[in-house]
């Protein structure tokens, strides 16, 4: 159980707002069928349902309270090696891969400021939940921009970036890949996963249709495409709840 073991500090709609929703429409319910007003009282029945089974996407499906569950068994099949989390935020990709990789270190780099989510996005917070990991002594924090990164070419055996690059727009996105690729060794391997509108989203967060450049369209053939033109082939596509992700491989310079 490690529920309670992270501090990722998503706002309270994100990882609360479904519990209230199910506790006072649930009350709601109760009171309209003392008063004996039962059309509302479905209505609220079947809100407060909804924010019953909110919750449960939230957290047992798409996992907002702990690590990002490793899509593909490919990404650094080894174990080892050195590894750039982009859009770090605070920390859930990146304690994905020290935890699921044991000979893995990683670098964290993010700006650290806006909002995306996360109401306190610090170096700190990412180190402390590294900390409640026991991961620590594998992990640095860099401050920097992904579109320009901080970083020395190939420098990297695998990249990981989660529901980062999916916030910037067309230009962001191809100046981002194309510095994935600058900073990744020969042969080098991206695992990109990207918000994918499907039915655990309709459910409990439709607005997500709404997510970034590609929004609604989260189509792999158009992931495809952008990923290709900086460079890296993709060797495997999939889903998992609410993401769409590519595990890509760089390809050496003909001639």
């Amino acid at each position: 159980m490690d529920f309670f073991t992270y501090d990722f500090d998503y706002a309270w709609p994100w990882t609360y707002g479904h519990l209230i929703a199910a506790v006072v429409f649930g009350i709601l319910a109760v009171l309209f069928h003392r008063l004996r007003l039962m059309a509302l009282m479905v209505l609220a029945g079947a809100l407060a349902v909804w924010g019953v089974c909110g919750a449960w996407i939230v957290h047992s499906q798409l996992r907002f309270s702990r690590p990002v569950a490793l899509p593909t068994e490919q990404f650094l099949a080894s174990g080892a090696g050195r590894v750039l989390d982009g859009g770090a935020g605070s920390g859930r990709s990146t304690l994905t891969v020290l935890l699921s990789r044991p000979g893995a270190s990683v670098v964290a780099l993010d700006r650290f400021t806006g909002y995306y989510g996360i109401v306190d996005n610090t170096p700190d917070r990412l180190l402390a939940n590294a900390r409640a990991a026991g991961v620590e002594g594998r992990l640095e924090v860099k401050v920097g921009d992904m579109r320009e990164m901080p970083l020395e070419d190939a420098s990297f055996e695998a990249v990981v970036s989660v529901a980062a690059i999916d916030h910037l727009n067309r230009e962001g996105v191809e100046h981002t890949l194309a510095e994935v690729s600058r900073v990744l060794r020969p042969d080098g391997q991206f695992l990109l996963m990207v918000v994918n509108p499907d039915i655990w989203t309709n459910i409990a967060l439709p607005f997500l249709h709404a997510h970034g450049y590609f929004g609604a369209a989260s189509v792999p053939d158009r992931w495809r495409s952008q990923l290709t033109a900086a460079g890296l082939s993709v060797v495997e596509q999939g889903t998992q709840p609410a993401v769409l992700y590519s595990i890509t491989q760089k390809r050496p310079r003909s001639g």
